[in-house]
């Protein structure tokens, strides 16, 4: 059995670490990954869980246990493999909360519109993924959170910045796609096509 400590490492680190980790490993051995916050845990959990990894989550006085068996030969992580979709594969970065340079109302209203015209375009983007002030548009209150589902029940993945959330507060407040990591976002951004920005 190995042990890695990642308390008090920040986004993506627990997952980079435990990815390393995995790949010294043999068929059968365990590890165990040592986090101190939810964040960690559903990140690493995720990347383990996506390579096809038995997991077992333990909670202990102020951190977590995430015990990972290495079995099988793990495959690509859903939606950010390096393996291409057929055609070209599109991804929207939103970093704001308004769209352009200039008058903050006025470019409010554009970046409005344009998530709001966006399910009437073909093709949809693969992806869209919210950082920096972005993710205001993916927590409660958001205006567009209805065109978002929209979009996510026509197969657009969703994925908003957990730095960002948690820097501004609103890890709890997620309605829509999923919290993500740097290290998810990277490889989403490596295999994409085109990569657009409002």
């Amino acid at each position: 059995m190995r042990e890695i400590d990642c308390r008090g490492l920040a986004c993506p680190q627990p997952v980079l670490e435990t990815k390393e980790a995995l790949e010294g490993l043999s068929e059968g051995e365990v590890l165990r990954v040592l986090v101190d916050n939810e964040a960690a845990v559903q990140n690493v959990s995720r990347f383990v869980s996506s390579q096809g990894y038995p997991l077992q989550v333990k909670e202990e006085a102020g951190y977590f246990i995430l015990e990972v068996v290495k079995k099988g030969s793990g495959r690509p992580v859903e939606g950010v493999s390096c393996e291409r979709p057929e055609g070209i594969f599109r991804v929207i970065l939103v970093d704001s909360d308004r769209m352009g340079e200039g008058d903050e109302e006025l470019g409010r209203k554009l970046l409005l519109n344009f998530l709001r015209t966006l399910p009437q375009v073909s093709p949809l983007p693969q992806a869209l993924v919210f950082y920096n002030r972005g993710v205001f548009l993916t927590v409660e209150g958001s205006p567009v959170l209805s065109v978002l589902r929209e979009l996510e029940e026509k197969g657009v993945k969703i994925f908003s910045c957990w730095t960002c959330l948690s820097h501004y507060d609103l890890e709890d407040k997620l309605r829509v796609g999923q919290a993500s990591n740097m290290y998810e976002i990277l490889s989403l951004l490596m295999r994409a096509d085109r990569v657009l920005r409002p």
